[in-house]
């Protein structure tokens, strides 16, 4: 399967009848599915339509869908009240000749309320069904170009992703191939300082610094560490390969991938190791970054 992002827009449009509509499909991250829609009003039965289709193409995200209905062509008409004219013109037309002024032109009297009225067409119940079924196919297709651009972007960030597991995989070969992680490098510096602090304290007992020293020496072994690394890098890939609904497994990896740095670099006994601890922590917030937008 693809790998998908969260992120994405589509549009669809139609006619049916008289009437033009549109739908306008967002989508952003989520730790979910979340679906708003906006409808104008008597489409009521297209919202379970939507949801269904929604829920069957998308594992998640936060989806906006927006529909929109206008009338193709003349969706105004215009009413004349002749009647409320003739009684207007005759009355004005009196007052005039009383006043001894010219009568009010034409324009004037249509400028009254009530003398001219606009009528918007109105859409019918069969108007409305009609739409709703056409629109629910069309919201398909909404969502089919929508899920194909969160693959189109779930491509890109696979790549990206895959960068960042390369560089992490380096970064622990570097460390395994480390001189100073090696147990018997460790074990010869803290023989150094045990005898540097015996040649001080002579009341110290060698063989209690000793046990010590052993001690801490295996604390200091990132082997692992190292080892759980690598396990969480193939597990990774594994998911990238696998493709669809995998963001909240990668996102849990990257959990383990921040652990696994920071018990690096709190064990380490060498400033490389420590430098290759912190790279590894930056490529890890890195990492997480992008699978945020994971489907």
């Amino acid at each position: 399967m693809s790998l998908a992002s969260m992120t994405g827009f589509a549009r669809a449009h139609g006619l049916t009848g008289a009437w033009r509509w549109t739908w306008e499909v967002r989508s952003v991250n989520a730790k979910g599915l979340d679906l708003r829609l906006r409808l104008p009003s008597g489409f009521d039965a297209l919202d379970a339509a939507a949801r269904a289709a929604a829920t069957k193409a998308l594992s998640r995200g936060s989806v906006s869908g927006t529909f929109t209905v206008t009338r193709e062509g003349d969706s105004l008409s215009v009413g004349l009240n002749k009647e409320a004219l003739r009684a207007l013109y005759a009355a004005t037309r009196e007052a005039a000749a009383d006043l001894g002024s010219a009568p009010p032109a034409l324009d004037a009297l249509l400028n009254v309320k009530g003398i001219v009225e606009v009528i918007e067409a109105e859409q019918t119940e069969a108007d409305r069904d009609a739409i709703s079924r056409d629109a629910a196919a069309g919201f398909g297709r909404a969502l089919h170009d929508l899920s194909l651009m969160r693959r189109g972007e779930g491509a890109a960030l696979r790549a990206v992703l895959g960068e960042r597991l390369d560089a992490i995989a380096r970064l622990i070969t570097a460390a395994e191939a480390l001189p100073e992680r090696k147990l018997e490098a460790i074990k010869a510096r803290l023989a150094e300082q045990v005898r540097a602090l015996a040649d001080i304290h002579a009341a110290l007992d060698p063989d209690r610094l000793h046990q010590e020293a052993v001690l801490l020496a295996t604390k200091a072994d990132v082997r692992e560490e190292l080892d759980r690394l690598t396990a969480h890098v193939a597990a990774a890939r594994d998911l990238l390969a696998q493709g669809g609904p995998v963001g909240r497994k990668l996102d849990f990896l990257a959990q383990e991938f921040n652990r696994e740095a920071n018990t690096l670099c709190s064990k380490s006994n060498a400033v490389a190791l420590t430098q290759i601890g912190l790279d590894l922590k930056l490529l890890v917030d890195q990492f997480r970054e992008q699978i945020a937008n994971i489907e």
